[in-house]
This record gives C-alpha cells, structure tokens and sequence, in this order.
C-alpha cells in the first residue's frame, strides 16, 4: 500500500542524468512537458543558490523529480519579474506504472512544506499546461488557485500559486 512506503527526496546528481533522460521520454513526461530539453548533463553539475533539483524515492527507488525554486533569483528569468519570497515547482512521476497510486500528492506535499521552510516564502507558483485538465485538479485539491493564462516560450500554461496562509490553514 503506497502510504506505507518511505518517500524522500534527495539531491539530484549527475548519475541521474541518464535516467532522468529516459523519463523525458515516456509518453506521460512528455504529454506535461513536450518541448523542453533539461540538458541533465549540464544542469546536474551545478547547484546555484535559487534551485534544488530532487530525485523522488520510493522506500529507495527513484520514481519522480522535482525541482524547487526561487524565481526571482533565476538569472534566466524564467518568470519574468516577479516579487521576493516566492517559490516555484516542477513535478513529474517517471515510471508510468507508479502514476495513479498517490505518490504525486506525497511528492507533492513534501515539495510545499520544502517551500515553506523558510518563513519569509509567502507562496508557491506552478505552470501546468492549459491544457491539462488532469494537473488542474490535481493542484487545486492542494489549494492552488489559477491566477493567469501565459505562454512560457511556445508552451500555453495555466499559472498557479498557492498562498503559504491557505497552506497552512
């Protein structure tokens, strides 16, 4: 029964790059994210202060990756200008067959009380696809609320965001 395995999280770290890369390829990751190319190979090396890239694991087992960070310290300016004391997520389930069993909402819920450790962040940001539905509800069981519709490069997302008060209440 999933909810009496361990789930952790540990730092992402170069090894993981090739399966990183085949999880880029299921069909799933893809339906989520079908533009993107991590360049794993590069980004595993680095740790800069503004993200956190982590490999779920399942009683030791990877089974998904999350990546938490600070959007306006990403010198990339993924989100454009944004306010101080924010976090962002990026989630994704690789194996296919792990999908459906609740480890998303645990990985999930461990990815937002990582965000909200430091007492200074006051929400969290997440871009789904607008056109998946599926991640909508997902996220909004959670308490996120949809607050824009935006293109990030060619990807049409529906933004989201989480206030650290519903969070907690």
């Amino acid at each position: 029964m999933p909810g009496h395995a361990d789930l952790r999280f540990r730092l992402a770290r170069p090894v993981d790059a090739e399966l990183l890369r085949y999880w880029d390829e299921q069909p799933h990751v893809v339906a989520s994210d079908p533009d993107s190319d991590w360049q794993w190979e590069i980004e595993l090396h680095q740790r800069p202060a503004w993200r956190e890239q982590l490999i779920a694991e399942l009683d030791g087992r990877p089974i998904g990756f999350v990546q938490i960070m600070d959007p306006a310290g990403d010198p990339g300016q993924y989100w454009g200008e944004v306010e101080d004391n924010l976090r962002a997520i990026d989630i994704w389930i690789g194996p296919a067959e792990d999908l459906g069993r609740g480890y998303g909402t645990r990985m999930m819920t461990l990815a937002i009380e990582r965000c909200f450790e430091p007492p200074e962040v006051t929400a969290i940001l997440i871009d789904p696809l607008a056109s998946n539905t599926r991640a909508h509800r997902f996220y909004q069981r959670l308490g996120f609320v949809p607050i824009e519709r935006r293109l990030f490069d060619e990807d049409d997302c529906l933004v989201h965001r989480l206030e650290r008060t519903v969070w907690e209440g």
